[in-house]
């Protein structure tokens, strides 16, 4: 099960909203055929397993194990269910991670292979399974992507000093080699969202450059269209989005949506709702720091990802948002900061 969980990272990034998942096939102990799911829309773990049996091997699929990290599917989406095909492999004998969340699966594949015969295992490693997709769990379980809140502080707890436009260059908290982890998060995360100020100040792109991988959805809140269309953000170059109370048509090119939300209410549950309608199983949240702690004040988070820097003080600025005491905390020295990765005590 641990391969299986080895080969399932190999797909991080490709396959939301699917989970990663990996397959290893074995016969009197010995691996004869392994494989992960690589793509989203491609054919599952299981298949690329069974593809992967020697010819010579493949009469022994009826006397092998398959080992699973996720249950196998058994609906037809784009791909046909992984339960019938272990069917018709005659393969007896299924040890599975963690049960499928999605409520097409959710325990029909392992009633399927039971009912079929197949000697069913389930619950191998199933903490390290399940985290290992958080992600694809919170979005079926909790109907919201999963959310990630970013961020870089000083060593006094400032993650900018105060300014008042964009003449003003940001205080350089992160290092460059740090930046090649951010660019990694941004590729491993289908949705990445700032505020107003955040998007005047900075004039951020929001895509990947410093990590192979594909760039998040975009998505900006501009209450009340104060934006200009001039921004990195609406250069068209990936999908955009924009929160807004007043929807201007013809303001931007290609590329660029205007969603309208109720700003009488709170804009957050509402954010949520919309990409879990459009399948987005994970959102990154870059800042700035108003938005963030509405984030936290909310509960509406399950990664927050602090990068200290303890060789800078800024003395005054705009101060880090606030995490309350009711977190899990672990803290590693890399990239020349330390990076502190922060969890809440109650997890789905």
């Amino acid at each position: 099960m641990r391969r299986c969980l080895q080969l399932a990272r190999c797909g991080a990034g490709s396959t939301s909203p699917n989970p990663m998942v990996g397959a290893v096939i074995v016969c009197d102990g010995r691996i004869i055929g392994e494989g992960y799911h690589i793509r989203a829309g491609e054919p599952h773990a299981e298949v690329n397993a069974v593809a992967s049996v020697k010819e010579c091997d493949k009469a022994l699929l009826v006397r092998s194990t398959i080992y699973v990290s996720l249950e196998p599917c058994s609906h037809y989406g784009k791909t046909p269910p992984c339960a019938d095909l272990i069917i018709s492999c005659g393969i007896p004998r299924v040890v599975i991670g963690v049960t499928d969340a999605n409520s097409q699966v959710n325990g029909g594949g392992i009633a399927r292979l039971r009912a079929a015969g197949v000697d069913v295992v389930v619950g191998v490693l199933r903490d390290e399974a399940f985290e290992l997709n958080r992600n694809f769990f919170t979005y079926h379980q909790l109907g919201r992507p999963c959310v990630t809140l970013k961020w870089a502080e000083s060593a006094d707890g400032f993650i900018d000093v105060l300014r008042e436009d964009a003449s003003q260059p940001a205080s350089r908290i992160s290092t460059a080699l740090s930046q090649v982890a951010v660019h990694r998060l941004r590729a491993q995360n289908d949705a990445i969202l700032v505020g107003t100020r955040t998007a005047l100040l900075d004039n951020p792109s929001l895509n990947v450059r410093h990590w192979a991988g594909r760039s998040p959805l975009r998505l900006v809140i501009d209450k009340v269209g104060s934006l200009p269309a001039s921004l990195r953000l609406f250069d068209g170059s990936l999908p955009t989005v924009v929160y807004t109370a007043c929807a201007v048509q013809g303001k931007f090119g290609k590329n660029v949506e205007q969603v309208l939300l109720d700003f009488s209410t709170d804009i957050l549950p509402q954010i949520l709702a919309h990409l879990h309608s459009r399948k987005v199983s994970s959102l990154l949240v870059e800042g700035g720091a108003q938005l963030l702690q509405s984030f936290i004040d909310a509960s509406l988070w399950d990664f927050i990802r602090v990068e200290r820097n303890p060789s800078l003080l800024l003395g005054s600025g705009v101060v880090a948002p606030h995490i309350s005491s009711q977190v899990n905390a672990c803290e590693i020295s890399d990239f020349g900061t330390h990076i502190v990765l922060i969890t809440p005590k109650k997890a789905i």
